[in-house]
């Protein structure tokens, strides 16, 4: 050997394991009450399933009670179906401006039945 000292790690007083317990206990506490809410609120913010998809129908695009946003949404992505708007009573101007405007299988028969009516 060579006459250097040894450095030992020397064990930790009892008082001063029993300070530092609360603190890492409080600590711990802490964490998992901060996962339990987080998990809490993600559970919460689930309360039922989704409603499923609508389906894009001509009675869909026809009946009076369809919110208008549907039918703008209709007018929009189911070209198939604006002959259909057209016969919607709530159908407004510019709803039925934009249908006349972009077309669509049957558009101008039923704005044609719709003007001469």
């Amino acid at each position: 050997m060579t006459g250097r000292p040894r450095h030992r790690h020397r064990p930790a007083a009892a008082s001063e394991v029993a300070q530092r317990l609360p603190q890492r206990a409080a600590t711990a506490n802490a964490r998992s009450a901060g996962r339990h809410a987080a998990g809490q609120s993600r559970q919460s913010l689930i309360v039922e399933p989704p409603a499923p998809p609508i389906a894009l129908t001509p009675l869909l695009a026809c009946d009076p009670a369809t919110d208008p946003d549907i039918l703008w949404h209709i007018a929009r992505e189911a070209p198939e179906l604006r002959r259909w708007l057209v016969a919607n009573p709530n159908a407004d101007a510019a709803l039925l401006e934009y249908v006349a405007q972009t077309g669509g299988p049957g558009v101008n028969a039923a704005l044609t039945v719709l003007l001469d009516g």
